[in-house]
């Protein structure tokens, strides 16, 4: 199950959100999934594909309540949901017997969902984007992935207490549990991987550093890793450059960039150097070899904030050869992984999660991470029509076509009523660029208006 899939046709994926997930995600791999991992389940409504799709439609649909979903499947699913239908699906088919349209039986089957079923699933789907759309780099040759951390706010439950405390300060403890998520985007395609995740507080917190060295193996192999100064460290530059073959632009901050140096640098300065280990990071991970180096260069160079602030030196450690400043415009590039962040956390609502448990925690971030790869495949595809690059689209306005049009084409008449609908789709997709801004917009005062509403307590 863990072999790279071979690259799909290009019509393969030229279709909207639901047909694109059925042909990633076809139900014969769910069943050889379960099959290999000795999960065993009758034919029913809600299987194991079926309960993925409509969570993908809840992160889709502005985090769209149960019953929102379980009228998307009244309203019809394709067939190929059920290679081989229920009773209940047969008499439904046939108009004898209707399917009760409340949530219960949905929300038992988002619990049962076995958690290894939608992690393989979202790597599937990850793959199969990754090999049938080309993310490399015109200047570099290599895909490049941007990494970066970010937290998630959780519900307050015990078991979410338990497993994320909350944070604490001189005034006590917090009140919701925070996790640490760890991401890392395809710089050109802007696709995802699935994402590593920990306890931000407690006994058993997790860096940045430690999840990205866990998480790096999903990585396509040859990527260049990108990461900012809190990966600019000695334990991340050797786990990728020289445990997992990855080249890294990482960036230093000021002092470590002088000690490795050995001394000031100038701006324009490229200079061959051997990064070791030092006490500390020796101490922090005991298990580096003794001669463990990372060989590579030290880049210096000058650059001007867009926010017209004071120019600064920017130090970044490479291990590529490729020429000093497209090093540096590719580290430019880092930016972009700040703006999919805010598409995760507020257009998909993974700002703060409410499920209760950490197993359905698991479940909503790897599904919310693959619904974000069907709107990017979809924003590649129109990228690929006009000749804009993908991350000149919008991403929330491609969400809203997609969450518009969707339904139309599942549920058209004939192929050439879909058809007609998938181009209406893609027409108001490649309308969604991002707007060109020459120069800096005029700010405003902030004033914040109270809403003027109260209203009575709840009676005892």
């Amino acid at each position: 199950m863990s072999s790279r899939p071979a690259p799909l046709p290009q019509q393969t994926w030229e279709a909207d959100a639901l047909s694109l997930y059925q042909r990633l995600l076809p139900a014969s791999f769910l069943q050889q999934l379960q099959s290999q991992s000795g999960i065993r389940q009758n034919n029913r409504v809600y299987t194991c594909l079926v309960v993925m799709w409509l969570m993908i439609v809840q992160r889709l649909q502005h985090m769209a309540s149960l019953q929102t979903v379980v009228l998307e499947l009244l309203r019809g699913l394709p067939a190929g949901f059920w290679p081989h239908p229920c009773q209940r699906l047969q008499d439904w088919r046939q108009g004898r017997k209707t399917v009760s349209s409340n949530t219960g039986a949905y929300n038992k089957a988002r619990k049962a969902l076995p958690t290894t079923v939608v992690e393989q699933s979202c790597d599937r789907i990850f793959q199969q984007l990754i090999a049938a759309l080309n993310g490399t780099l015109p200047a570099l040759g290599e895909r490049a992935f941007l990494v970066d951390g970010t937290s998630v706010r959780l519900a307050h439950s015990q078991p979410l207490c338990q497993c994320y405390p909350p944070g604490s300060n001189q005034h006590g403890e917090a009140h919701w549990p925070l996790l640490r998520m760890l991401v890392a985007h395809d710089l050109q395609t802007g696709l995802a991987m699935r994402p590593q995740w920990g306890p931000m507080h407690g006994s058993q917190a997790v860096s940045e550093q430690q999840l990205l060295e866990a998480a790096i193996d999903r990585l396509p192999g040859g990527s260049v890793v990108v990461g900012d100064a809190n990966f600019g460290v000695f334990s991340v530059a050797f786990a990728a450059a020289v445990q997992r073959n990855y080249p890294v632009v990482l960036r230093l901050t000021p002092v470590r960039a002088l000690r490795l140096a050995g001394g000031p640098l100038r701006d324009g300065e490229d200079r061959s150097v051997v990064w070791q280990p030092s006490r500390a990071d020796r101490k922090g991970h005991p298990a580096l070899p003794a001669d463990a180096c990372v060989c590579g260069r030290l880049i210096a160079r000058q650059v001007q904030p867009h926010n017209c602030a004071a120019p600064f030196l920017l130090y970044l450690f490479t291990t590529m050869k490729t020429d000093r400043d497209r090093v540096v415009e590719l580290f430019g590039q880092r930016w972009n992984i700040e703006t999919d962040l805010r598409s995760l956390k507020s257009t998909l609502q993974l700002k703060q999660l409410s499920c209760t448990t950490p197993a359905m925690v698991a479940k909503e971030l790897d599904l919310a991470m693959a619904a974000y790869n069907l709107v990017r495949a979809i924003t590649c595809l129109a990228a690929e029509r006009t000749g804009i690059p993908p991350r000149g689209y919008s991403f929330t306005q491609v969400r809203n076509v997609i969450e518009a049009f969707t339904p139309l084409v599942a549920n058209a008449k004939d192929p050439q009523e879909g058809k007609r609908y998938f181009d209406q789709m893609m027409h108001y997709v490649e309308q969604s660029k991002l707007p060109k801004r020459h120069r800096k917009r005029p700010s405003y005062p902030r004033a914040v208006w109270s809403k003027g509403e109260r209203f009575p307590n709840r009676k005892g």
